[in-house]
């Protein structure tokens, strides 16, 4: 059974079974020594790999629960991440089940839905108070597991309905014997040999190096393929620079021959996640690993950029078709979880920070040889809606980091000096009756800025005038809802301690269409805080049309504006602006509003935090490898780290290879 407590186990696949066993050989071995521990009576029905998990199913799981200690036991004697699960034969009817649920569980739980998945055996059950579910010292839990068999798991039910998680769910319950098929192929590949023999570690730049968009690195040994992130440039309509170097001969051969182990997604921006339906399109069939979370958002966003795409008479590389495939092909990972992806690469997530769901990814490779830490896009100081980056890594040889704001004039203004310049800007334009624009992404800038300006405003600093939220950002919100364990510290005391939702204001407002956006554009001053972050399209793009010749009106930029970008171009100080008319014709707009860049809210680590960050890690650290950030940016930072600390650092470009070992 799958117990909460239980998820937290994990242990590392050793060298315990003999050499050169295939996978069946391995499970056989496995049975063996399954009936060396489980209790006279349990009646096992199946055992097997179910992506890097060991699965046993049994008949009677009450006997395995006689035995806190069982799954431990068994984990620590097959060195693999187990799972007990109850034979689909003796699940209870799902209807049954949910009267009985409800019969078991008192009612001041506020019940709000129940979840079935048949892959997984599991129930979740979504209430108001989920303390109630669980029980005393999990009581009623168990007493759900003895009465209709499927196991439990209790979560709070979200303030903010949202469809994007409704449809990730449904997308896992379509075809669900094709998803079993799916989890046990991937196991089947994972465990596809033992005792490898790995003695070279390298990585290829397949994009997001000397640039920002478009992350992409193969990590490759004897044994192993793995790609890490598979974004978008979004800034650029050129397809040469748009996609990463997927077309080169090597990966070409890698992808055709499906010799690709997995995908690993530190984090949902599009210049991280939004390639990978892509590769499902042209024939992948492997896991992709994300959080949760991860998972939600970038389906979220990916679904937008076909929208938009579309919207823009453009032809997307991919259709919401391979957004399912890519969700039902996704294994979640939470922080701190380790688990085996190929035969000689273990995968570990660390908090990044960075937004929702973000993670750097520790790779644990060759049984000891070498560990690569690849961060991703990280925030080594804490926010409103985070808490900062976790590095308590016990090994990295290698570190693969961002260097967005690298270069060594990019000291970013502390927070609280930010959010009161920014306070300052808003009440300035208010109090002359004009309207704030505020560009932003969906995810984790719009969430932080609303943090911001709900405070200030319920403190009286800020006038109380509606907050208009368009684009995604409610949707995002939602998601954020829905997964409080991955928030700061401060922001969950506030909404389970003190019951006060900051995302729950009468202020906020969501804008559900066009004719409401003019009612805004002509209506009372008010703050706007709209996608996208760079003014490249979405709603973001109509209000600046309508509010910048207005110099009562301010545009607030608090995201990176990506080189090229309309918003880079007006942060330069162009007063005229062209843009793409609803006829298709060039219109030239007036910037008579004022323009103001408060960086301090950046979800990317500044100069001096980068700096903080590999003095910390130093002591383990032997290799640098730069990325993400313009070229001038990357070629400092890496300079910079060789100079102080001494340590082999590079900033290579797109299309290089570097061994590590």
């Amino acid at each position: 059974m799958v117990y909460s407590e239980l998820l937290k186990v994990n242990y590392f696949y050793g060298v315990i079974l003999g050499d050169n066993l295939s996978s069946e050989q391995i499970l056989n071995e496995i049975k063996e020594k399954i009936k060396e521990v489980v209790p006279v009576g349990a009646v096992i029905t199946d055992v097997c790999f179910e992506g890097p998990e060991l699965v046993i199913y049994t008949r009677n799981p009450g006997i395995m629960m006689q035995d806190d200690e069982i799954v431990k036991k068994l984990a620590k004697k097959l060195q693999k991440r187990v799972v007990i699960r109850p034979d689909s034969t003796i699940l209870l009817d799902e209807e049954k089940a949910i009267e009985k649920i409800k019969e078991i569980v008192p009612e001041d739980a506020g019940i709000t839905d129940i979840i079935f998945d048949p892959v997984t055996c599991e129930v979740t059950i979504e209430s108001k108070k989920p303390g109630l579910v669980i029980g005393k010292s999990g009581e009623t839990l168990r007493e759900i597991t003895k009465q209709v068999r499927w196991a439990p798991k209790a979560v709070r039910t979200p303030p903010i309905r949202t469809d994007t998680i409704a449809g990730v769910r449904a997308a896992l319950r379509d075809n669900t014997e094709e998803r079993k098929q799916i989890l046990r192929k991937i196991g089947e590949r994972i465990y596809r040999a033992a005792n490898v023999s790995t003695d070279w570690v390298r990585v290829t730049c397949l994009g997001g190096f000397r640039e920002v968009g478009r992350s992409a690195i193969l990590l490759e040994t004897p044994e192993s393929k793995v790609l890490l992130d598979c974004g978008i440039n979004v800034a650029t309509d050129n397809p040469s620079r748009a996609y990463p170097y997927l077309n080169i001969p090597e990966i070409k051969y890698i992808l055709s021959n499906q010799e690709l182990d997995a995908i690993v997604v530190t984090h949902a921006h599009l210049d991280h996640s939004g390639f990978i339906p892509y590769l499902y399109k042209y024939g992948y069939e492997g896991p992709v690993y994300a959080t949760p979370p991860t998972r939600d958002l970038m389906s979220l966003l990916q679904k937008d950029y076909i929208d938009v795409a579309m919207r823009d008479e453009k032809a997307p590389p991919y259709s919401s078709k391979e957004i399912k495939e890519t969700i039902r092909h996704t294994i979640p990972l939470e922080p701190n979880d380790v688990r085996d992806i190929t035969p000689d690469i273990r995968l570990t997530f660390h908090s990044a920070g960075h937004i929702l769901g973000s993670v750097s990814a520790h790779l644990h490779v060759g049984n000891g040889l070498h560990n690569v830490l690849y961060t991703g896009d990280f925030k080594f100081g804490a926010s409103r809606l985070l808490s900062k980056a976790d590095i308590k890594y016990p090994r990295a040889e290698t570190i693969i980091m961002e260097s967005t704001y690298g270069g060594s004039e990019d000291i970013l203004t502390p927070r609280d000096e930010s959010e009161k310049e920014m306070i300052r800007v808003i009440n300035k334009t208010l109090k002359r009756k004009g309207k704030v624009l505020i560009p932003a992404l969906a995810v984790g800038r719009s969430q932080e800025v609303m943090l911001i300006l709900e405070d200030y405003m319920r403190r009286g600093v800020l006038e109380e005038v509606p907050i208009f939220v368009d684009g995604m950002i409610w949707e995002a919100t939602a998601i954020h809802t829905a997964y409080p364990e991955y928030l700061s510290k401060n922001l969950k005391n506030l909404i389970f301690t003190k019951d006060l939702n900051p995302f729950l204001t009468k202020s906020l407002e969501s804008v559900g269409n066009s004719s409401k956006r003019q009612d805004i554009i002509e209506g009372d001053p008010c703050i706007i805080i709209a996608t996208s972050g760079m003014l490249i399209g979405g709603p973001s793009v109509e209000y600046f049309k309508a509010l910048a010749d207005d110099p009562r009106n301010t545009l607030i930029f608090v995201s990176y504006q990506g080189e090229g970008t309309m918003g880079r171009r007006i942060q330069k100080g162009w007063k005229e602006i062209p843009v793409r008319g609803e006829n298709g014709k060039t219109k030239i707009i007036k910037v008579n509003m004022e323009v103001h860049t408060i960086e301090g809210f950046s979800g990317h680590s500044d100069r001096k935090q980068l700096m903080r960050f590999v003095r910390a890690m130093s002591r383990k650290v032997q290799k640098i490898i730069i990325g993400h950030g313009e070229p001038q940016k990357s070629i400092d930072l890496a300079s910079s780290i060789y100079k102080k600390f001494k340590i082999e650092t590079r900033a290579p470009m797109n299309l290089e290879t570097v061994r590590l070992v």
